[in-house]
C-alpha cells in the first residue's frame, strides 16, 4: 500500500459535504439568556466548511412565522443550522410564495449544495420562513 493513500483518505474525509466546520451544534442553539433558539441563518459561507456559518446572525425563535424577511436580510441567507426537534420551511419568494423547502434539524453550511428547482440553489434565495418546534 502506498504511503500517499491514508493521507489522501484523510483529505477525501475531510472534504465531504455536511462537515459542520465553525457551524454551532443543532444540540447547543440557545440564546444568550439561556432560551431556545429554533433556528440560526447566517449571511456568509465559503467553500471551506470551516469559513461556513459566518457574518451576520438571525436568530429564530420556535414558532417564528415570517412570510417577509427584514430587508437586510432577505435573499442573503447563505448557512443555516436547525436545531433539535425542529423543523425550518424556507420559501424562495415573499409572502411564502415560489419554491419551498423543509430543512430538519441538522446543519447546512452551504446552500449552494441544496438544488432550488433546474437551476438555481438555495443560497441567498431564501425570502420567507416558517420555523416549527415539536416538543418532547
Amino acid at each position: 500500500m502506498s504511503p500517499l493513500r491514508p493521507l489522501l483518505l484523510a483529505l477525501a474525509l475531510v472534504a465531504v459535504p455536511g462537515v459542520r466546520g465553525a457551524c454551532p451544534e443543532p444540540a447547543d442553539l440557545k440564546n444568550d439568556d439561556g432560551t431556545r433558539t429554533c433556528a440560526k441563518l447566517y449571511d456568509k459561507s465559503d467553500p471551506y466548511y470551516e469559513n461556513c456559518c459566518g457574518g451576520a446572525v438571525l436568530s429564530v425563535e420556535p414558532g417564528a412565522d415570517l412570510p417577509y424577511l427584514p430587508s437586510d436580510w432577505s435573499n442573503t441567507i447563505s448557512s443555516i443550522v436547525v436545531a433539535q426537534r425542529c423543523q425550518l420551511t424556507v420559501w424562495s419568494t415573499r409572502g411564502k410564495s415560489g419554491e419551498t423547502r423543509k430543512f430538519s434539524a441538522g446543519t447546512y453550511p452551504r446552500l449552494e449544495e441544496y438544488r432550488r428547482g433546474i437551476f438555481g440553489d438555495w443560497s441567498n434565495s431564501i425570502s420567507a420562513l416558517y420555523c416549527r418546534y415539536r416538543p418532547p
